[in-house]
């Protein structure tokens, strides 16, 4: 079983982690997206990360019951066909408008969770934050609206089934498995016309799989063990703040004021919702 008893890191810093992981693997599915469609990339994603997972954590000994596997296999389906959707959004609308359409898939999770109009408050600010750090365009198309919508759906879907896969044990082991339902259930979608004719992009798309998914998904794992559904919805907001930073630091891109503002709009969020929520820390463990 997972332990919960061994509270060592705070999940502020994880979430840090995971951004980052997945701003590497924006920058190297970036490579993909000049050969292939957003649908195969989708695909390419999941089935390398969960290739990468299986064999690091060797899932298959586990010893599933049915309820654990479909759970998992329900879990992943959600999480494959949420990077699918994204993907998709960003095909037809600029990357800020689907990132801040996406995220009202979180904050209604944590809307959900709100207990007080101090945690209203945080909401409101950890979504006109994100907003702002997005920087919303007025163009675009119904479909990328449609599909961002999709994506917000599916997000929530995954902080609400991710939450119940972690806390059943069967965490990081469960993500793998799920993947790799998630995998076979877009396949008939993600995989028309997926034709690979470089060596090198089976590496992109592993490397892809690993830095924006099991990396950031598996922190999701350990944290999700330890937290509210409400609260880890609201931490979510770390992860664009987190992108808009490794601008700044790794490729020298300027913030404006209205960016900085919506990051100072986040850090405010998070602290006023860390007050009303669980003691947040988290073992050390990688889960069952």
């Amino acid at each position: 079983m997972v332990q919960r008893t061994a509270p060592r890191i705070p999940p502020e810093p994880l979430f840090v982690l995971g951004g980052i992981s997945q701003y590497v693997g924006a920058a190297i599915a970036v490579e993909l997206f000049e050969f292939l469609p957003a649908r195969n990339v989708a695909l390419l994603r999941v089935i390398g990360a969960s290739l990468l997972v299986i064999a690091f954590r060797r899932s298959w000994r586990r010893e599933w019951t049915g309820s654990a596997f479909w759970a998992a296999a329900a879990f992943g389906s959600v999480l494959a066909a949420m990077n699918l959707a994204f993907y998709l959004a960003i095909d037809n609308l600029p990357l800020g408008n689907a990132v801040a359409i996406e995220f009202l898939g979180p904050i209604s999770v944590a809307a959900f969770g709100a207990r007080s109009i101090r945690s209203v408050g945080s909401l409101v600010l950890a979504g006109g934050g994100v907003a702002l750090i997005a920087g919303i365009q007025p163009e675009g198309s119904l479909i990328g609206i449609g599909f961002a919508l999709l994506a917000a759906l599916l997000w929530a879907g995954y902080i609400v089934l991710g939450h119940r896969v972690a806390r059943s044990g069967f965490g990081v082991d469960g993500l793998c498995v799920g993947m790799a339902v998630g995998a076979l259930v877009i396949a008939p979608v993600a995989g028309p016309g997926l034709s690979i004719e470089r060596p090198g992009l089976l590496l992109l798309a592993l490397l892809t799989g690993l830095f924006s998914n099991a990396i950031p998904y598996g922190i999701d794992q350990v944290v999700m063990s330890h937290l509210t559904r409400s609260r880890f919805a609201l931490l979510q907001s770390l992860l664009p703040v987190t992108a808009a930073l490794m601008g700044l630091v790794a490729l020298d891109q300027r913030l404006s004021v209205l960016e900085w503002a919506g990051i100072a709009g986040v850090a405010v969020a998070i602290w006023l919702g860390s007050s009303e929520s669980e003691p947040d820390v988290v073992s050390s463990g990688v889960g069952a």
